[in-house]
């Protein structure tokens, strides 16, 4: 049995009352405490007066605490509070004073003056006794006790994040405090070793003390933000301007406001229109695989000075939005509530101008270069400094960062609003409709989340009445002729054009708008009154597409052509939701490689779609 499932029973039977359990635990809990308010005291005989506060209190209220998993988190919340009020008062304060003069002298460091020169220890001890209380205990709990940032959040009565960036502050101070003495940068890690050392209750047990450097680590989030707020450093990246590859860039950025918010708590907007409402607005822009790929996005906006979270997260599994304490999981990505069309800073400048044009807007966001694998982009919406920036760097494993998974605090509620197949996190389709007076039916698969990408990959099968067929995954792209010989091949992914593609970061109707705009087509953008559904049209000359969107559902529901030659049909998409009794060996086999090989042409985009109708793909 593991050592925390035999301390949870124990806790579980304390607090039904067996009183030999409940004597198990103090002494437990009397001495892993009492090495805790030690460092966070630095006094013996004030910390043998909290440590009995501290337990007394814990029997007294151990039938209240509803987790015992939480145990530990819950006690050293206890015994931090108790010292708070211990130092409310000129008494406790001077008898800490007093036992601090006589550190060294007490049982807890005998044998152990060998350690290090006495000089260097008071270097140490005095750079700590000079952090804040809350500085000191986030430090002991991470790097002592090794609690967890969810577990020190819990006992310090914050969100993780707010721990992070309490950790990041508390080395911060301390590196300040050691430099002032000679000590450089590298000497943190060793100066909280020694400082473990010191105070460990035994020379055992001094000598079982160590700190790793992963221990220390905040986040890349938690260092950017920190980084972020400091006026020097800000002075200093401003004048650098862009730097290589995997340090900060600093340009100006977006005026206006990014996201919104839907009445009623869910979100749905994802705009570059409309005033920004509040000062300190961050939204954070991922590609694992590089600009142009699978993207990540999040938001966080800090109103009126008060703590905030992440009110909109968009990662690698969901998509949630947190509202007054709940955080909702929904099947759509976020959209414009005027259903313009979302921006990005990694958009060309060309695809920019077009899309402006298209929506008679001046607005653009500014251009941020970058293929790179892993590029972060961070753009920061600050008033009341009278300026926008954003932060473009590479950092290949941001989505291992808790801040990026969520910072919400704990006890928000859940709603999960996902039908199945978003639940499942992909699915298969199915394709019927007639183009031309020809029937066409086809099948596909669809992820619907970057996780699910790799091993539920997209693909597709059309078959046209006539003998036109064709296939995309990610092994390429073909068209056969009525002989099953292959007319043309193209880069995989071409006939997902023009089509869904939820699992790239944005809405089905950003996507298929975008696609349109690179191809330099026109468009046009309605809401079908009455329902969640919304219309684009799309004009190629002699050839017209209509797309009805599911914006609720993320999907496609149909695509409709007509011309003025005559041309007309419709292609029209369905979903399932349960896969149970699909037959994965026939309907939705995944189009199988060929052997041999064609030359290999550049993606059309989702002109295939306006070749189909004119009965010109694959020529």
């Amino acid at each position: 049995m593991s050592e925390d499932l035999k301390y949870i029973q124990l806790v579980e039977k304390a607090r039904y009352g067996d009183k030999q359990c409940l004597e198990r635990l103090a002494e437990e809990a009397r001495g892993r405490l009492g090495v805790y308010v030690y460092r966070l005291t630095l006094a013996e005989d004030l910390t043998d007066e909290i440590v009995q506060e501290s337990m007394l209190e814990m029997c007294k209220i151990l039938g209240k605490l509803k987790r015992p998993d939480r145990f530990w988190p819950w006690l050293y919340g206890i015994a931090t509070n108790k010292f708070h009020r211990h130092q409310r008062t000129e008494r406790t304060q001077a008898r800490a004073a007093k036992s601090a003069a006589n550190r060294g002298s007490g049982s807890r460091r005998e044998g152990l003056e060998n350690l290090v020169s006495q000089e260097l220890k008071q270097i140490v001890s005095t750079a700590m006794r000079k952090l804040r209380t809350r500085h000191r205990a986030v430090l002991i709990m991470r790097c002592f006790d090794e609690m967890s940032y969810a577990d020190i959040a819990e006992s310090m009565g914050c969100s993780e994040f707010s721990t992070r960036m309490l950790f990041l502050r508390a080395k911060r101070s301390l590196q300040k405090e050691l430099s002032r003495n000679g000590f450089g940068r590298g000497s943190l890690l060793a100066a909280l070793i020694l400082f473990g050392k010191m105070t460990a209750p035994s020379e055992a047990a001094a000598a079982g003390v160590s700190v790793t450097a992963a221990t220390t680590k905040v986040g890349l989030a938690a260092t950017l933000v920190g980084t972020a707020i400091s006026k020097t450093t800000l002075v200093s990246l401003t004048t650098a301007g862009v730097l290589a590859v995997g340090t900060i860039a600093v340009t100006s950025g977006p005026e206006k406001n990014i996201i919104g918010q839907q009445p009623g708590g869910n979100p749905h907007i994802f705009s570059t229109s409309g005033q920004a409402n509040n000062s300190g607005e961050e939204y954070w822009y991922f590609f694992p695989e590089g600009a142009g790929n699978p993207m990540m996005m999040r938001r966080k906006s800090n109103a009126n000075g008060k703590e905030s979270y992440s009110q909109l997260l968009q990662n690698d599994q969901a998509n949630y939005y947190y509202h007054k304490n709940t955080i909702y999981i929904n099947n759509y990505r976020t959209w414009a509530d005027d259903l313009s069309v979302a921006r990005l800073p990694t958009d060309n400048p060309q695809l920019s101008k077009f899309l402006s044009q298209v929506e008679g807007s001046g607005e653009q966001m500014e251009y941020v270069p970058g293929r790179e694998r892993g590029l972060l982009v961070i753009a920061t919406v600050d008033r009341n400094r009278n300026g926008n920036r954003f932060w473009a760097i590479r950092h290949d494993n941001v989505l291992d960062e808790d801040y990026f998974q969520s910072d919400w605090p704990i006890g928000a509620g859940t709603i999960d609003n996902r039908d199945e197949m978003h639940k499942r996190g992909w699915t298969y389709f199915r394709i019927t409709g007639q183009v031309n007076g020809e029937k066409v039916s086809g099948a596909g698969r669809l992820p619907f989340v970057y996780a699910t990408s790799r091993r539920y990959g997209a693909w597709l099968k059309l078959q046209v009445a006539g003998g036109l067929k064709i296939t995309d995954s990610d092994e390429g792209a073909r068209v056969y002729g009525a002989g099953g010989a292959v007319k043309a091949t193209y880069k995989a992914g071409s006939f997902f054009r023009g089509l869904a593609r939820p699992w790239m970061g944005l809405h089905s109707i950003d996507t298929v708008r975008r696609d349109a705009a690179e191809q330099r087509l026109w468009f046009a953008t309605k809401h079908i009154p009455g329902n969640d559904k919304a219309r684009v049209e799309m004009d190629h000359g002699q050839v017209k597409l209509i797309y009805t969107i599911d914006l609720k559902t993320d999907v496609i529901d149909r695509i409709e052509f007509s011309g003025t030659n005559g041309i007309a049909g419709e292609l029209r998409f369905s979903y399932l939701q349960n896969i149970d009794e699909v037959d994965a060996g026939n309907e939705f086999a995944k189009p199988r490689k060929r052997s041999y090989q064609t030359p290999q042409q550049y993606e059309e985009g989702l002109l295939w779609l306006v070749q189909l109708a004119e009965g010109a793909l694959g020529k």
